[in-house]
């Protein structure tokens, strides 16, 4: 029987279990045109060993997410609210300080643009250094430049006793992703934010880019988050994912369950925009009519409403008027919908599964 009473994390009473846990989390924006609901209430939690894909649109408050998990919004005008539980530190509430020393130590971020992060007047091996000797103050620089070394021959950049002199612009692209791979992994940390690990890059390199990653955390048993927009980076890496839309969470799960089963139509929505292998060769890619919402001015109900395809499923103007919940539907597969769960899985079994295989699928199939 399945499960439809609302999930809610930061209801629950008892201390955090997984080693990284979000409840309930807020991070507004004050601006001249209003507040900018950047995180509307997002809960998940994972565990050491595993990866997290976050995917979305731009402005799904993907990258504020993984932000505010760094404490990169502490000082500035930005509100934060709800839990952040990290390997038994609570986050949201802990001094500059106490975040600091976990910041490149034990929580690390690879940020999406490589050239604009690193600084272009300092060598590679600097910055490396740099970042090593601010959690290692009893290293001397001779040994964190040693680390350095070791840290780009482990990410795959050739000749590293020399390139460590180098400077960002006599980089490649992937190379530099390398550089910063190493960087943030200079401290061994436990949790690896990578955000946009792969944006900008060809598709061998975005491919050497994630099995570095992957062998990585294998080796030091962090566990990470991916922040994308790229569905196709999710299923090659992740265990999870948690799909965003205007802030919220609106279907987490496996990451079988949420692309051979999804249920939310915003889901429907991205895997119709994308290319797949297993596509009719006619088949066409379908975007996703109209534009994101404002974050300033939310929809009073389901925020992907004004989108949504399928709102003649359900009665009424609940979907314009009524916030759905984040409910179960099987086992950890969780969905943000008004349409029940039996109808969803019509839906996506009758009209969309075979839309999105495209109409010579049939031939395909038969010819195989």
């Amino acid at each position: 029987m399945i499960d439809e009473t609302p999930v809610d994390a930061a209801t629950l009473a008892h201390p955090p279990t997984a080693f990284l846990e979000v409840r309930d989390l807020y991070v507004e924006f004050p601006t001249d045109d209003g507040l900018v609901h950047a995180v509307d209430g997002l809960s998940f939690s994972l565990e050491r060993g595993k990866t997290l894909g976050i995917v979305g649109e731009s402005g799904s408050g993907k990258s504020v997410t993984g932000q505010a998990i760094l404490g990169l919004h502490k000082g500035t005008s930005a509100d934060v609210r709800g839990e952040i539980w990290f390997d038994g530190d609570e986050l949201v509430g802990a001094s500059k300080e106490r975040v600091r020393a976990l910041r490149g130590n034990k929580v690390a971020m690879i940020f999406q643009d490589p050239l604009s992060s690193l600084h272009p007047y300092y060598s590679i091996g600097y910055q490396i250094v740099e970042a090593y000797q601010i959690h290692h103050k009893d290293v001397s620089k001779k040994e964190a430049k040693n680390r350095a070394v070791e840290m780009l021959k482990l990410v795959g950049i050739p000749n590293p006793q020399r390139r460590v002199d180098d400077y960002p612009h006599q980089f490649s692209g992937g190379m530099r992703q390398r550089a910063m791979i190493a960087m943030a992994l200079v401290s061994d940390p436990q949790l690896l934010i990578a955000d946009e690990p792969t944006t900008a890059l060809d598709v061998t390199v975005q491919a050497q880019i994630l099995d570095l990653i992957n062998e990585l955390q294998q080796e030091f048993n962090s566990a990470v988050i991916i922040v994308t927009h790229d569905l196709g980076v999710v299923a090659e890496i992740a265990d999870d994912i948690l799909v965003m839309y205007g802030g919220r969470a609106v279907e987490v799960g496996d990451v079988r369950d949420v692309f051979y089963g999804p249920e939310m139509p915003y889901t429907w929505g991205l895997l119709g925009s994308i290319p797949r292998m297993d596509r009719g060769r006619q088949a066409r890619l379908t975007p996703i009519a109209g534009a994101p919402p404002s974050l300033i001015n939310l929809p009073q109900g389901c925020v992907f409403a004004p989108r949504c395809d399928f709102r003649d499923h359900v009665p009424g103007d609940r979907c314009a008027t009524e916030r759905p919940e984040l409910r179960s539907a099987e086992g950890r597969h969780t969905v943000r919908c008004h349409i029940p769960h039996l109808e969803r899985e019509e839906i996506w079994v009758n009209e969309v599964r075979p839309k999105l295989l495209g109409e010579g699928q049939e031939a395909v199939d038969g010819g195989s």
